[in-house]
C-alpha cells in the first residue's frame, strides 16, 4: 500500500472504518456481475444434491443437522446413513473432479458429499475415476479449513466401506493424513479421524493393511505412531488363527515388542493388547503339536522359549512380564 494511501486510510474517522469493515465482513461471495456465468454455475448445482441454501441478508447458509458456524455459513455433517441418493449421476460425475478442485470451499464441500453419495449408491460408476478422487479427498484433508477437512475424513470413511481392498494402491496420502488428523488438538476433526480409522480396519483386509501401516510404527511423530500402532493392533485379530499363523507369529511378536518401550501410552496399550492375542493363538497351536515335533524345535515350546529365541534378551523379558502379569490377573 503506497504511503498516500496509509495517509488516507489514517484519515477516516474510526466509527466509519469500523461500519466499512463489518460490512465486509458481511459477505461471503463477491457480487454476480457476468448473469451467463451464473446461471451456467447454477445449472452444474441443480443437476446434484447440494449442501447450500439461498443468501440470507448477504449471508450464506449450509443447512444443518449436526454442524458448526463457520464465518457466515454453517456446515452440515450428514451421517452416511442420512445421505440421500443422486438425482442426476451422469451430471454429477461429469463435474465431480472440477468440484473437488474448486477453490470455492463450499462447492469442495458439496463435491466430498457427492464422492459419498457415489460410493454408496454407485460405486461402480465412479470406479474409473477413483484414483484422481482419492488425491483430491487427500489434498481436501490438508485443508485449514475445518469443514472441508472434516467432510474429506467423514468422505474417506465411506470409500473405506464401498471399496475395500480395491483402493490399497491409493491408500497412502489418505492413511497419512488420517494418522496426523486423529492426532491433532481439535476435537471434532480428531473424533471423525478416529472414527475412518476404525472404518479402514474394518473394511480392508488386514492381509492388505498390515504391510501399510507397518512403516507408520517407525514415525518420527510419536502421535502418528501411536495411532499407526491402534491401528495394527485392532487389525492383526481379523487375521484369525490361521491367518497370524501364516502371516508370521514371529514377525508380529517383533512388531508388538518394540511398541511396548514406546513414548507414548497409547501405543504400550496397542503392543500389549496385541501380544495377548499373539500368546493365545501361539497357545492354541502349540497345545496341537505333537509331542515330537516340540523336542526336535525347541523354539516351539513353550511361550516363553518361543519370545526367547525371537526377541532379544531385553525384550523377550519385557514381553514376558507383559503377558504373565495378563495371566496371572485371569487368574486370580
Amino acid at each position: 500500500m503506497s504511503e498516500s494511501a496509509l495517509k488516507d486510510l489514517n484519515t477516516i474517522p474510526p466509527t466509519e472504518r469500523k461500519s466499512e469493515s463489518s460490512s465486509k465482513a458481511s459477505l461471503t461471495k463477491p457480487p454476480v456481475d457476468n448473469a451467463n456465468e451464473n446461471l451456467e454455475e447454477w445449472q452444474k448445482k441443480k443437476s446434484c444434491p447440494t449442501l447450500v441454501s439461498p443468501p440470507v441478508n448477504g449471508n450464506q447458509t449450509l443447512s444443518v443437522s449436526s454442524g458448526v458456524e463457520i464465518g457466515n455459513a454453517e456446515v452440515e455433517y450428514i451421517e452416511s446413513e442420512n445421505l440421500s441418493d443422486l438425482e442426476d449421476i451422469g451430471t454429477c460425475l461429469k463435474n465431480l473432479l472440477s468440484g473437488l478442485d474448486s477453490k470455492d470451499w463450499v462447492m469442495v464441500c458439496d463435491a466430498l458429499n457427492n464422492v459419498r453419495r457415489l460410493s454408496l449408491f454407485h460405486k461402480e460408476a465412479m470406479l474409473d475415476m477413483l484414483g484422481d478422487v482419492i488425491t483430491f479427498v487427500a489434498k481436501s484433508l490438508k485443508s485449514p479449513r475445518s469443514a472441508v477437512c472434516k467432510t474429506a475424513i467423514m468422505t474417506s470413511a465411506d470409500i473405506f466401506s464401498a471399496y475395500n481392498d480395491l483402493i490399497i494402491d491409493s491408500l497412502d496420502p489418505l492413511l497419512v493424513q488420517l494418522l496426523l488428523k486423529s492426532s491433532q488438538d481439535k476435537r471434532f476433526v480428531c473424533e471423525a479421524a478416529e472414527k475412518a480409522l476404525i472404518a479402514m480396519t474394518i473394511w480392508i483386509s488386514p492381509v492388505a493393511l498390515l504391510p501399510k501401516l507397518q512403516p507408520y510404527l517407525k514415525n518420527r511423530n510419536p502421535r502418528i505412531r501411536a495411532k499407526a500402532a491402534m491401528c495394527f493392533s485392532r487389525s492383526v485379530p481379523r487375521l484369525g488363527a490361521e491367518g497370524i499363523k501364516t502371516y508370521g507369529i514371529d514377525k508380529l511378536i517383533q512388531v508388538a515388542a518394540s511398541q511396548l518401550s514406546d513414548q507414548l501410552p497409547e501405543s504400550r496399550e496397542a503392543a500389549r493388547t496385541l501380544l495377548l492375542e499373539l500368546q493365545n493363538v501361539y497357545e492354541k497351536f502349540h497345545d496341537l503339536m505333537p509331542a515330537a515335533t516340540v523336542s526336535e524345535q525347541p523354539e516351539m515350546g513353550s511361550w516363553e522359549n518361543f519370545c526367547q529365541s525371537k526377541l532379544s534378551p531385553l525384550s523377550a523379558q519385557a514381553v514376558l512380564r507383559v503377558t504373565n502379569i495378563a495371566r496371572e490377573g485371569l487368574v486370580s
